[in-house]
């Protein structure tokens, strides 16, 4: 069964984790029947962290996993689910908005997470976390409503997305619970949170990053990359794998312990996610993957 990391004490998360930003993009099949097949396909593995968002699908993803779980009570307790809010769209679910924006208030906030617990039909998230910085955030404001997400039950911990340090340390200086997490994009095609700070901010604090986009988006596979993905499929192969597992063992290698967030709508790719660890990543290997990246040696 897929390995499992403690992202803080009390909260135990699949190594990797099944991100759902594109469930309500399947063009081909939307149904109860399809999202449960891929529900399953991860479960099967040991994979049991589920990443949803209020904004994934235009505001719909949340409501098709909700109607897997509402039909199937018992699947709750086998998972882990995060979701995140502060995102307000340009859509046609709310007319009233002239532009995108970010919305950190309390009341958003609160309206937010109700939303998210009654489309899923559950009582608690395992991880909530703030999606965006806010420039206009107040950090008093927010950080109280979130403290009162845990201190009612709603959500049992708290993170954040796409936050730099000093947004971090902003936001957990008017919270009394802290913040647990992370999500940023990482990948072999986007590797400067390695240097830019941000992974050591969290690596210095004995905090885990979860990585959205670990993939590249799916640009890894359309030819922009030629050699780098040539290597990937070479380390892969050895292992009787592919790329995509030797790009996620690669992830998965550094030793600040980084979740990959892994959105496919494939069940054939999602049953196959566990190849990663069959892929062993030595420190030569890592760095010939890396210089393939940068696109030049290290200094």
């Amino acid at each position: 069964m897929m390995p499992r990391v403690a992202l803080t004490e009390g909260l135990e998360m699949s190594r990797i984790v099944y991100g759902m930003w594109r469930l309500a993009d399947d063009g081909e099949d939307r149904s109860e029947k399809a999202v449960r097949a891929k529900v399953d396909a991860c479960l099967e593995q040991g994979l049991t962290t589920f990443d949803q968002a209020d904004i994934y699908g235009d505001y719909e993803s949340e409501a098709l996993f909700g109607k897997v779980l509402k039909a199937d009570k018992g699947l709750r307790g086998q998972m882990e689910i995060a979701s995140k809010c502060g995102i307000k769209l340009l859509t046609g679910k709310a007319p009233e908005r002239t532009v995108k924006h970010y919305d950190t208030s309390a009341a958003h906030i609160a309206q937010s997470v109700d939303a998210s617990l009654s489309h899923m039909g559950i009582d608690t998230l395992d991880l909530l976390m703030i999606h965006r910085p806010d420039p206009f955030m107040d950090h008093e404001e927010t950080g109280r409503a979130l403290d009162g997400l845990v201190d009612d039950g709603k959500a049992r911990f708290i993170g954040v997305s796409n936050f730099k340090p000093h947004d971090f340390t902003l936001l957990q200086s008017a919270m009394r619970h802290p913040l647990v997490t992370n999500q940023i994009e990482i990948s072999v095609l986007h590797t400067v949170p390695f240097t830019d700070g941000d992974l050591a901010f969290l690596q210095e604090r004995g905090l885990k990053a979860m990585a959205w986009s670990p993939l590249g988006g799916g640009a890894l596979f359309s030819g922009a990359r030629p050699a780098l993905f040539e290597k990937l499929t070479e380390v892969g192969a050895r292992a009787g794998a592919d790329a995509t597992a030797a790009a996620l063992s690669w992830l998965m290698a550094h030793p600040s312990t980084i979740l990959p967030v892994v959105g496919t709508n494939n069940v054939a790719r999602i049953a196959a996610l566990s190849d990663a660890f069959k892929v062993p990543m030595d420190r030569q290997t890592w760095f010939e993957i890396y210089e393939l990246s940068l696109g030049h040696e290290v200094p």
